[in-house]
C-alpha cells in the first residue's frame, strides 16, 4: 500500500475486512462477501453492543437508516443511486460499500460529456481484430462488463453527466441484466451473475444537465445524502479525515480543538448567509460542503509544515479559508470581504483568542487576492 497515492478501500483495510469476513456467520446474499450486518458494521463501526472481539472504526458519517437502505437495495436487483450536493461523501459511502460486498471497489465508470456507450458496454482492441478478427479475446470489457461476468459491484460516477444515450444503454443493462454483442456470431451474449448490480452517484446541483429518463428512475432506489449540518458530526468526518492526511504525510502536528471550532462555525455562517441570499451574486460558488472544510484545513495543516512553524495557526487557517472559497472575482472576494466585516470582526472583539488571529490572517489574505 506504501506505493499507493491512494490506496481503494479494500486495499486500505484489508486486514480488517479479512477479520470480519472470518468472523462473520449470517446470511450472505449471492456472492456478497460479508452479509448485509457486518457490511453495515464496517461502514459505521462496531458499537460493544455486537459483541465482537475487536474495534471496527467508523469510516463514513451519516444516518444510519441511509446506509442500511442501500444495503438493501444491492441486495435486491435493482441498483443504487446515491443523490446529493457535492462533498456529502456519497462516493466514499460507494467505494465501502462496494469494498465490503465484493472486496473491489475500483470497476468505475466516471461520467461526464465524453462518456459513450463503449464505456459501459465493450470496445475493440483494433490492432487484434485487424490480425485476427472479431472474438472474444479482442473484446475490451467495459468496468461495468466486467462486473457483470463476476458477478459484483460496478460504479458509475456522476451520472447526470452524461448524456442520454449512454443513460439509455444503462437502462438495457439493469433491465435485462445482460449484454448482447451483435458483431460476434457464437458467444455473444455476456449474463450478468448473481451479486452483480450497479452504484450510481448524482450530483443534485448538476439537475438540468442531462436530467434522468423516467425509466431509468424506476431501474434505480434512490438514496438522498444530506448535507451534514449536525455540529459534532461534522467535526468527527473533518477530524477522521485529517488524521488520515498526518498519518499519509508522517505529519507531527496537532490540530487545536478550538481552531476547528473556528473552522466549523465559519462555515455554519456562510451557509446561513448562502441560504438567506437572494441572487447566485450573493452565494458564494462553493458548495460550503463538509468535503470542502476537510480541504481547507488540510491546505492549512500542510501549509503550516512546510513553510510555517510547524503549529497549525489561526493566521494560516483563515488564509486556506480565502484561498480555497474566493474562485470568483470580485464576487467571491466580495461576500467573504462582507462577512469578514460584519460577523469575524464584531466576533474577535467579543471572544478574541483565536478569532482575533483569524480575522487578521482572513484580511490580509483578502486584501492579497483584491
Amino acid at each position: 500500500m506504501s506505493d499507493m497515492l491512494r490506496a481503494p478501500a479494500e486495499v486500505k483495510y484489508a486486514e480488517e475486512l479479512d477479520w470480519l469476513e472470518s468472523v462473520d456467520d449470517g446470511p450472505k446474499p449471492f456472492s456478497w462477501r460479508l452479509s448485509p450486518k457486518m457490511v453495515r458494521l464496517f461502514i459505521l463501526g462496531s458499537e460493544r453492543a455486537d459483541g465482537l472481539d475487536r474495534r471496527i472504526e467508523q469510516k463514513w458519517y451519516g444516518d444510519r437508516s441511509f446506509v442500511e437502505r442501500s444495503i438493501v437495495t444491492l441486495a435486491s436487483d435493482r441498483g443504487l443511486l446515491l443523490i446529493g450536493d457535492p462533498g456529502t461523501g456519497k462516493s466514499w459511502l460507494a467505494e465501502l460499500l462496494a469494498a465490503a460486498i465484493s472486496r473491489n471497489s475500483t470497476l468505475v465508470v466516471q461520467g461526464t460529456a465524453g462518456t459513450t456507450e463503449d464505456h459501459i458496454k465493450y470496445s475493440w482492441n483494433v490492432s487484434m481484430v485487424i490480425a485476427k478478427g472479431q472474438s472474444r479475446a479482442s473484446m475490451i470489457p467495459s468496468p461495468i462488463m466486467t462486473a457483470m461476468e463476476g458477478g459484483v459491484i460496478g460504479r458509475f460516477e456522476e451520472l447526470t453527466r452524461s448524456t442520454g444515450d449512454v443513460q439509455d444503454a444503462l437502462i438495457s443493462i439493469l433491465s435485462e441484466k445482460y449484454v448482447s454483442i451483435p458483431e460476434l456470431d457464437d458467444d455473444n451474449i455476456v449474463f450478468a451473475k448473481p451479486g452483480f448490480s450497479i452504484i450510481a452517484t448524482a450530483n443534485s446541483r448538476d439537475r438540468g444537465v442531462n436530467d434522468l429518463s423516467s425509466a431509468l428512475k424506476r431501474r434505480f432506489n434512490f438514496v438522498r445524502i444530506p448535507v451534514v449540518t449536525n455540529k459534532k458530526s461534522e467535526a468527527e468526518i473533518v477530524r477522521f479525515r485529517t488524521e488520515e492526511l498526518l498519518r499519509r504525510h508522517n505529519i507531527e502536528l496537532e490540530v487545536p480543538p478550538t481552531l476547528l471550532d473556528v473552522l466549523l462555525q465559519s462555515f455554519a455562517d456562510l451557509r446561513a448567509a448562502s441560504a438567506s441570499a437572494t441572487s447566485d451574486d450573493e452565494r458564494l460558488e462553493s458548495a460550503l460542503s463538509t468535503a470542502e472544510q476537510i480541504g481547507v484545513l488540510e491546505d492549512a495543516i500542510l501549509h503550516s509544515n512546510f513553510f510555517g512553524a510547524r503549529a497549525l495557526t489561526a493566521e494560516t487557517l483563515a488564509s486556506s479559508l480565502v484561498g480555497s472559497l474566493a474562485r470568483r472575482s470580485p464576487e467571491d472576494l466580495a461576500i467573504l470581504n462582507k462577512y469578514w466585516h460584519g460577523i469575524i470582526e464584531p466576533r474577535s472583539k467579543e471572544q478574541s483568542g483565536e478569532w482575533t488571529g483569524f480575522l487578521e490572517g482572513g484580511r490580509q489574505a483578502i486584501a492579497t487576492l483584491s
